[in-house]
């Protein structure tokens, strides 16, 4: 029976004024006590609220009483701290992924080039990112850089004054930081997760110049996709052979050494100090006819 099933009608039939009103009220009561049901857990009755496909229960079941998605949505009333929230986030997240995979679908075969953003165009490193970039260009690949100053601005510029393909990924930092002169194609980024997956998603080679901790970020980032397996023919070429040798040599006497990691995965790295060859090993790499495959312990990949 509903809630008016059992109410009095006056003498013309119909329902009185406060007959309505206490009907609605009552209604109003059973949608709240739907929303504010209870569970048994464990032979005890605790509270539960439901917020769609949310279930909220115990003390997280406060709060919002008698309201539904549709009401929060419809009731412009309050503040707008909504938009900071995580929920509202996860829209901005996709919308960083819509972007950057409509922009960059169609790139074709590319290398990702990284390295310090400090790194002054009368540094060799500058002058030999620039060098690769024009290099790689030659053979039809886009240049991706994070589109900052530095080595990242160097390799942009080998690639737009050779008429390739120059394209920039920024990131929104606490300080300014403009894309450079040379990116024809940019995008600037909100999350670091977001940038990073374009960076390797649309390359098919990382080459890695000095640089700090965001270049550091990159390598080992694409170290472990490798070395997973979950990406293949994928070369990553460090150059500068005397800013890596401490690394290189710690890889191979400490973290290999104790077995955090085989010895056969520092051959996951080429290193270099001439740009003909880092170009070259790319080629060489994307040639082979067998499929690449990082190296095996047992038939394990580490």
């Amino acid at each position: 029976m509903t809630t008016v099933d059992h109410m009095d009608e006056d003498s013309s039939g119909a329902f009185t004024a406060e007959q309505h009103e206490a009907a609605e009220q009552r209604s109003h009561e059973e949608l709240a006590r739907a929303m504010h049901s209870t569970a048994v857990s464990h032979g005890h009755a605790v509270p539960e609220r439901r917020r769609g496909p949310i279930v909220l229960r115990r003390q997280q079941a406060d709060g919002d009483a008698g309201s539904t998605t549709d009401q929060r949505l419809l009731d412009n009333k309050g503040s707008g701290d909504w938009v900071h929230t995580d929920p509202w986030r996860v829209l901005r997240i996709q919308a960083e992924f819509v972007e950057g995979f409509g922009l960059l679908a169609e790139t074709g075969k590319a290398v990702s080039i990284f390295g310090s953003a400090r790194t002054d165009p009368k540094d060799p490193d500058y002058i030999a990112a620039e060098r690769i970039a024009k290099l790689l260009t030659e053979k039809d690949y886009a240049i991706i850089t994070g589109g900052g100053p530095g080595i990242m601005e160097a390799a942009n510029k080998g690639a737009c004054e050779n008429d390739g393909t120059s394209i920039g990924l920024g990131i929104e930092l606490p300080f300014e930081q403009r894309l450079n002169d040379y990116v024809d194609i940019g995008l600037q980024f909100r999350y670091f997760f977001a940038r990073k997956t374009m960076f390797v998603k649309y390359a098919q080679a990382f080459v890695v110049m000095p640089g700090g901790f965001g270049t550091l970020d990159e390598l080992f980032e694409a170290l472990t996709l490798v070395q997973t397996g979950k990406v293949t023919k994928f070369p990553v070429v460090l150059f500068n052979s005397s800013y890596w040798n401490g690394l290189i040599a710690w890889l191979r006497d400490t973290a290999a050494h104790s077995k955090k990691i085989a010895l056969g995965d520092i051959d996951l790295m080429y290193v270099t100090d001439d740009a003909e060859d880092a170009v070259r090993h790319i080629l060489e790499v994307h040639s082979e006819q067998a499929e690449w495959f990082p190296p095996t312990h047992n038939g394990i990949v580490h």
